[in-house]
């Protein structure tokens, strides 16, 4: 055989014909070893001059590790859909995080714009509108540890306590490969919404340098940021290193506070110069982004000893991060008055806008080695240590009860931490067996052990005292605690093509759990290929998630100027009080999906239907009320029950809203979408364009609600706020279209997207339901780049490029806490905003390979 049909048969062997007819689905550029040599063997041939005359710009799929135990498996040919993303495809979303540039590129994974207090420091993400639990991260394919922090406050995100995406920088990243399938089976009982693989560089030589500068069309959210990555070694050792620091500064996009604009009620206040604030009178600036400054540090290193190879990779992050909190006018400060001259006094007698900080450090570690038994059996063992660790503070504040007793009270508290950490080892083995089908049977099995713990630590004495810590009381000792639990796993998988159209995947997986015993899941995947531009494929798998220890064991008192809900954990002895049982269980799930896979010529499209239901769903309930605008409701004696026996102390004349919030067990719902990709590149003679149009259709029904305790006096466990987090909160369908072109020097990618309707439902101070609603929006978002020379990058862009804002609340619950002088008044957008209220952000980049 002469150099060329040698070099053809080794791409035959190693990559499917198939293929090739869909080269540009592939959003990623890299050859696996082999496949590059053989590359190299046909340059200069016919058959290579002639693809290259139809494409000049053909790039051959990145070898995919998510969805497969198969080696060697293309995106395009995965019985499973996988979204590959490379490098430049994130730096060219123009976020300035991780989470924000997979939320532009993946019309699956929606992406939280603000959070209720500190989840607005720690943003969550969601694929396929399920919960942020729902979906697994991992890194180089091993598992990514959970925050610490828990989204504890209402909205689609509730509940949210996965991995934090933007603790990895994008400069640290090769590709992503985001499996939108259940996969729980494969990978872990929390995987039944997908799996996000971001697979780190492992360059051994060069690297790039990145600064950017951005901001807000309408104010704020100044952002600097400045990235490194370098790769040193050899062709046995790589050591691969990245740093970045991230600095944004905090936005303001609420409204006028109308509880300052009334001459009256100013001139009852200790100190009516309060309109002389510099703000006046938009005084109250809760709704915005956090002020935060980030410093991360990766590492990915290997070493091949021959018949052993060690892998490694860590990284360790930190994060100081502050938020506003509602403002307290005068009245709301407390006095003290002074037991002989019967004089009132005033810690702020203008008024105080407290403020939430976090001190967070972030670490991981992994260790590996793989190699093979003889010729035949590759294993792969690797332990993996991660740890979050969150700090809190309350600052600019008071301490209304140690005021009021002693006419003095600290102005910043230490209210304690949140710390989770998880240790993860697993053992893989694998090989092919020849059984005379078109492909030999890959047999792939492991094991996997893992110890998650969760601690709450007791913030300083006056952060608990009494009222506590005026916004965000400190976390009092019958709260705080360590809880921990042991997870055994094994897998089984078998993968086979019968014949040479038809592959079949079969996967089981055995977990055990130290606080909620046995479970035993499965998946079956096929793909028939009916010609090789056409193929069907299709799954159904089962899941199972146990709570997170945060879900189970998370307590806190949220204070707002007229309001106390105390969040309690559904595992405390309190909670029993209220009818619920005692604690969490796991939640089940079925995943269904069935799709197609088509190239005609240079045009390729993916769609793929999916049905997932997930039964005694942990959902947080709604807040419970024993006082409603001052008023005791139905329910009142076991909710002040619980809240006493929490070991909460809550003054009942203090608010007008006094209640209890917790996860609960308590429904079952139905999601059923469909994910559309379709690509195509065009070469012209100046130059090359990309287009990519994708869309996600998504709706959540709720099939099922659990009876309401009796506890609760009639009270529904999940009201219709709650209801509608659920089922509407999410975009009902997301659309993107995406022109990427290249001309010599110069660059433009242009980006439209279409967010579908979103609403909500918000109970008004006259007890009745109001909708919030966002209208279906497009947002462009545009760069353009320049490079002078080989090494040198320059960009502009901008994200929202025409400032659209969504639509604001409801005129009449506006109306109504302005007739009430609420606080809430200041909300002028609805939190669930798929795409943010902050409005246009323009920025610049520099960018230097070497």
């Amino acid at each position: 055989m002469n150099q060329i049909g040698m070099a053809m048969e080794a791409m035959r062997l190693r990559v499917p014909m198939r293929s090739w007819a869909c080269a540009p689905l592939v959003l990623c550029a890299a050859l696996t070893a082999q496949a590059a040599h053989a590359a190299e063997a046909v340059q200069g041939t016919e058959v290579a001059m002639a693809d290259a005359a139809a494409e000049p710009d053909a790039k051959v799929e990145e070898i995919i590790v998510t969805g497969t135990r198969r080696t060697g498996m293309q995106a395009s040919d995965s019985p499973a859909p996988v979204q590959v993303l490379n490098a430049d495809t994130l730096k060219s979303a123009g976020s300035p995080d991780l989470i924000g540039s997979l939320a532009a590129t993946v019309p699956s994974f929606t992406a939280q714009a603000f959070g209720g207090d500190m989840a607005n420091q720690t943003l969550s993400a969601k694929l396929r509108g399920l919960s942020p639990n729902h979906a697994l991260v991992l890194i180089n394919g091993k598992r990514r540890h959970t925050t610490a922090s828990l989204a504890v406050l209402g909205g689609p995100y509730q509940g949210g306590a996965a991995a934090d995406l933007n603790f990895i920088p994008v400069s640290a990243i090769d590709h992503i490969e985001v499996l939108t399938d259940g996969a729980a089976a494969q990978y872990g009982t929390d995987a039944i919404a997908g799996v996000i693989n971001i697979i780190l560089k492992k360059d051994a030589a060069g690297g790039v340098a990145d600064v950017t500068y951005g901001g807000y069309k309408d104010g704020g959210g100044t952002t600097d940021g400045y990235s490194g990555n370098i790769g040193f070694g050899n062709d046995k050792a790589y050591l691969n290193l990245t740093a970045e620091v991230h600095n944004q500064a905090s936005t303001n996009r609420s409204g006028l506070d109308y509880r300052v604009v009334d001459e009256d009620r100013l001139a009852t206040y200790p100190n009516s110069n309060m309109r002389y604030h510099p703000d006046y009178p938009y005084l109250n600036q809760i709704l915005g982004s956090p002020e935060f400054h980030k410093q991360i540090a990766f590492a990915n290193a290997g070493y091949d000893f021959g018949a052993v190879k060690l892998y490694s990779f860590a990284s360790y992050g930190l994060k100081q991060a502050e938020s506003q909190e509602n403002y307290r006018l005068p009245s709301q400060g407390g006095g003290y008055t002074d037991p002989v001259t019967g004089v009132t006094s005033y810690m702020y007698p203008y008024g105080f806008q407290p403020k939430e900080a976090s001190d967070e450090d972030d670490l991981a570690f992994t260790l590996g080695l793989e190699g093979m038994i003889g010729e035949s059996w590759h294993w792969d063992l690797s332990s993996s240590y991660g740890r979050d660790r969150v700090k809190l503070s309350t600052i600019d504040t008071m301490n209304f009860t140690i005021y009021s007793e002693t006419g003095a009270s600290p102005s910043k508290f230490y209210d304690g931490a949140f710390i989770a950490d998880q240790l993860t080892t697993t053992l893989d083995l694998g090989r092919d067996f020849e059984i005379g089908l078109a492909t030999p049977l890959n047999v792939a099995f492991g094991l996997e052990q893992r110890r998650e713990t969760y601690e709450l630590q007791a913030g300083d004495y006056a952060s608990y005292y009494g009222a506590g810590a005026s916004s965000f009381p400190g976390i009092n000792p019958a709260d705080a605690g360590t809880h921990s639990r042991d997870n055994y796993a094994g897998y089984v998988d078998f993968a086979v093509s019968p014949i040479e159209a038809w592959q079949l995947d079969l996967a089981a997986r055995y977990e055990h759990f130290s606080d909620f015993g046995d479970t035993t899941i499965g998946k079956l995947t096929t793909r028939y290929d009916f010609t090789d531009s056409f193929a069907l494929r299709g799954t159904v798998s089962t899941g199972f998630r146990a709570p997170t220890l945060a879900e189970e064991y998370y307590s806190a008192t949220n204070v707002g100027p007229d309001s106390a809900i105390v969040q309690m954990a559904p595992n405390a002895a309190a909670a029993s009080l209220l009818g619920l049982g005692d604690g969490l269980k796991p939640e089940k799930s079925t995943n269904l999906s069935f799709g197609f896979v088509s190239h005609i010529g240079r045009l390729t499209a993916t769609l793929d239907a999916y049905q997932i239901e997930i039964r005694d769903r942990i959902v947080a309930s709604g807040t419970l009320y024993s006082v409603f605008d001052s008023e005791p409701v139905d329910g009142a004696d076991a909710i002040t029950a619980a809240i006493i026996a929490n070991g909460n102390s809550l003054d009942p004349t203090a608010a007008r809203y006094i209640g209890v919030s917790l996860f609960a067990n308590g429904l079952t719902t139905r999601t059923r979408g469909a994910d559309l990709v379709l690509t195509l590149p065009t070469g012209f003679g100046w130059g090359n364009i990309d287009w990519t149009l994708s869309g996600n259709y998504n709706k959540t029904e709720v099939t099922k609600i659990n009876p309401s305790p009796a506890e609760l006096g009639g009270q529904a466990l999940y009201d219709k706020t709650a209801i509608a987090d659920l089922e509407t909160a999410s975009p009902k369908y997301r659309v993107n279209f995406i022109a990427q072109l290249t001309a010599g020097k110069f660059g433009m990618k242009l980006q439209e997207t279409l967010y579908g309707p979103s609403s909500s439902l918000s109970i008004g101070s006259d007890n009745v339901y109001y909708k919030n609603e966002v209208k279906a929006t497009p947002i462009t978002d545009v760069e353009l780049s320049f490079k002078p020379v080989k090494a040198v990058k320059l960009s502009v862009g901008a994200l929202n490029l025409f400032n659209e804002y969504p639509d604001k609340i409801n005129p009449e619950l506006i109306r109504l806490a302005q007739e009430d002088k609420d606080n809430s008044a200041v909300a002028q957008y609805p939190s669930f905003s798929p795409f943010g209220f902050n409005g246009a952000y323009y920025y610049g980049k520099l960018s230097y390979s070497f």
